[in-house]
Protein backbone atom coordinates (compact mmCIF):
# COMPACT_ATOMS: atom_id res chain seq x y z
CA UNK A 1 0.00 0.00 0.00
CA UNK A 2 1.10 3.53 -0.70
CA UNK A 3 1.37 6.40 1.76
CA UNK A 4 -0.36 8.75 -0.72
CA UNK A 5 -3.92 7.80 0.32
CA UNK A 6 -3.16 7.57 4.05
CA UNK A 7 -2.53 10.13 6.78
CA UNK A 8 0.17 10.04 9.45
CA UNK A 9 -0.97 9.73 13.09
CA UNK A 10 2.23 8.98 15.03
CA UNK A 11 4.82 6.29 15.68
CA UNK A 12 5.45 3.25 17.84
CA UNK A 13 7.61 4.62 20.64
CA UNK A 14 8.40 1.53 22.70
CA UNK A 15 7.39 -1.93 23.81
CA UNK A 16 5.76 -2.65 27.15
CA UNK A 17 5.99 -5.92 29.00
CA UNK A 18 6.78 -9.30 27.50
CA UNK A 19 3.45 -10.07 25.77
CA UNK A 20 3.92 -7.89 22.67
CA UNK A 21 2.25 -4.68 23.85
CA UNK A 22 3.48 -1.48 22.19
CA UNK A 23 3.08 2.21 22.91
CA UNK A 24 1.82 4.48 20.13
CA UNK A 25 2.72 8.18 20.43
CA UNK A 26 0.21 10.38 18.59
CA UNK A 27 1.39 13.36 16.58
CA UNK A 28 -2.13 13.80 15.19
CA UNK A 29 -4.06 16.49 17.08
CA UNK A 30 -7.48 14.87 17.16
CA UNK A 31 -6.20 11.44 18.20
CA UNK A 32 -9.08 10.69 20.58
CA UNK A 33 -11.55 10.55 17.67
CA UNK A 34 -9.54 8.08 15.55
CA UNK A 35 -10.82 4.62 14.71
CA UNK A 36 -7.92 2.37 15.68
CA UNK A 37 -9.19 -1.06 14.61
CA UNK A 38 -6.50 -1.44 11.94
CA UNK A 39 -3.23 0.52 11.70
CA UNK A 40 -0.73 0.71 8.88
CA UNK A 41 2.93 0.71 9.85
CA UNK A 42 5.54 1.94 7.40
CA UNK A 43 8.08 -0.84 7.01
CA UNK A 44 10.75 -0.66 4.31
CA UNK A 45 8.83 2.13 2.54
CA UNK A 46 5.54 0.22 2.35
CA UNK A 47 2.47 0.27 4.55
CA UNK A 48 1.81 -3.01 6.32
CA UNK A 49 -1.60 -3.55 7.99
CA UNK A 50 -1.75 -4.53 11.67
CA UNK A 51 -5.08 -5.47 13.23
CA UNK A 52 -5.58 -4.09 16.73
CA UNK A 53 -6.72 -6.66 19.27
CA UNK A 54 -6.88 -4.25 22.25
CA UNK A 55 -6.24 -0.55 22.73
CA UNK A 56 -6.05 1.81 25.69
CA UNK A 57 -5.91 5.49 24.68
CA UNK A 58 -4.42 7.71 27.38
CA UNK A 59 -4.79 11.50 27.82
CA UNK A 60 -1.04 12.13 27.30
CA UNK A 61 -1.06 11.61 23.50
CA UNK A 62 -0.25 7.90 23.82
CA UNK A 63 -2.04 4.57 23.54
CA UNK A 64 -1.07 1.05 24.51
CA UNK A 65 -1.88 -1.54 21.85
CA UNK A 66 -1.90 -5.26 21.30
CA UNK A 67 -1.83 -6.39 17.67
CA UNK A 68 -3.17 -9.68 16.37
CA UNK A 69 -0.28 -12.10 15.71
CA UNK A 70 2.12 -10.09 17.92
CA UNK A 71 2.22 -11.83 21.27
CA UNK A 72 5.84 -11.59 22.40
CA UNK A 73 8.33 -8.79 22.93
CA UNK A 74 10.57 -10.31 20.24
CA UNK A 75 7.79 -9.75 17.68
CA UNK A 76 7.00 -6.25 18.97
CA UNK A 77 10.56 -4.91 19.17
CA UNK A 78 11.04 -4.53 15.36
CA UNK A 79 7.93 -2.28 15.29
CA UNK A 80 9.53 0.38 17.52
CA UNK A 81 10.11 3.71 15.70
CA UNK A 82 7.85 2.72 12.81
CA UNK A 83 5.56 5.45 11.50
CA UNK A 84 1.83 4.73 11.83
CA UNK A 85 -0.85 5.68 9.29
CA UNK A 86 -4.59 5.37 8.77
CA UNK A 87 -6.46 5.43 5.43
CA UNK A 88 -7.82 8.81 4.35
CA UNK A 89 -11.33 7.37 4.68
CA UNK A 90 -10.84 7.33 8.48
CA UNK A 91 -9.83 10.99 8.72
CA UNK A 92 -12.14 12.62 11.31
CA UNK A 93 -14.41 15.28 9.86
CA UNK A 94 -14.18 18.75 11.39
CA UNK A 95 -16.77 21.48 11.35
CA UNK A 96 -16.15 24.70 9.43
CA UNK A 97 -15.70 26.64 12.68
CA UNK A 98 -13.17 24.16 14.11
CA UNK A 99 -9.93 26.08 13.55
CA UNK A 100 -6.70 25.22 15.37
CA UNK A 101 -3.30 26.85 15.57
CA UNK A 102 -1.81 23.91 13.67
CA UNK A 103 -4.05 24.90 10.73
CA UNK A 104 -1.83 27.98 10.25
CA UNK A 105 0.80 25.87 8.47
CA UNK A 106 1.02 27.23 4.93
CA UNK A 107 -0.26 30.70 5.85
CA UNK A 108 1.72 33.74 4.67
CA UNK A 109 3.02 35.90 7.54
CA UNK A 110 3.33 39.68 7.43
CA UNK A 111 4.96 41.56 10.30
CA UNK A 112 3.89 45.11 11.12
CA UNK A 113 7.51 46.36 11.03
CA UNK A 114 9.35 43.95 8.69
CA UNK A 115 6.62 43.38 6.11
CA UNK A 116 6.18 39.99 4.43
CA UNK A 117 8.18 37.30 6.25
CA UNK A 118 7.17 34.23 4.26
CA UNK A 119 5.05 31.13 4.67
CA UNK A 120 4.71 29.15 7.89
CA UNK A 121 6.56 25.93 7.10
CA UNK A 122 6.00 24.20 10.44
CA UNK A 123 4.09 24.54 13.70
CA UNK A 124 6.02 23.19 16.68
CA UNK A 125 3.85 22.13 19.60
CA UNK A 126 5.36 22.52 23.05
CA UNK A 127 3.56 22.11 26.38
CA UNK A 128 3.73 25.86 27.01
CA UNK A 129 2.83 27.14 23.54
CA UNK A 130 2.79 26.66 19.79
CA UNK A 131 5.73 28.08 17.82
CA UNK A 132 5.62 28.96 14.12
CA UNK A 133 8.62 28.47 11.82
CA UNK A 134 9.00 30.79 8.82
CA UNK A 135 11.82 30.93 6.27
CA UNK A 136 12.88 34.60 6.08
CA UNK A 137 15.90 35.70 3.98
CA UNK A 138 17.23 32.14 3.97
CA UNK A 139 16.98 31.73 7.74
CA UNK A 140 14.43 29.89 9.83
CA UNK A 141 12.66 32.36 12.10
CA UNK A 142 10.74 30.99 15.08
CA UNK A 143 8.09 32.92 16.97
CA UNK A 144 5.44 31.94 19.51
CA UNK A 145 1.83 32.05 18.34
CA UNK A 146 0.80 34.29 21.21
CA UNK A 147 -2.51 36.17 21.10
CA UNK A 148 -0.82 39.48 21.93
CA UNK A 149 1.41 39.23 18.83
CA UNK A 150 -1.24 38.12 16.31
CA UNK A 151 -3.04 41.12 14.85
CA UNK A 152 -5.34 39.27 12.45
CA UNK A 153 -5.83 36.08 10.47
CA UNK A 154 -7.54 35.74 7.12
CA UNK A 155 -8.68 32.17 6.52
CA UNK A 156 -9.89 32.93 2.99
CA UNK A 157 -6.54 34.30 1.79
CA UNK A 158 -4.49 32.16 4.21
CA UNK A 159 -2.62 35.12 5.71
CA UNK A 160 -1.68 36.14 9.22
CA UNK A 161 -0.60 39.62 10.35
CA UNK A 162 1.68 39.84 13.38
CA UNK A 163 3.47 42.46 15.45
CA UNK A 164 6.53 40.63 16.75
CA UNK A 165 8.61 42.11 19.58
CA UNK A 166 11.50 44.40 18.64
CA UNK A 167 14.67 42.45 18.00
CA UNK A 168 13.09 39.00 17.67
CA UNK A 169 13.68 38.73 13.93
CA UNK A 170 17.14 40.33 14.21
CA UNK A 171 18.27 37.36 16.32
CA UNK A 172 17.90 35.09 13.30
CA UNK A 173 19.58 37.35 10.71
Amino acid sequence: MEVSNHFYIGYISKTRGLKGEVQLFFEFDDYKSLDLDILFLQIDGKLVPYFVRAVNVLPNRTAYLFFDDVDHIDQAQPLVRKRVYLPDSKLPQRGPDDFRLTDLKGYSVTDKNYGPLGEIVEIHQYPQQHVAAVMYKGNEVLFPLADEWILSTDRTNRTIDVNLPDGLIDIYL
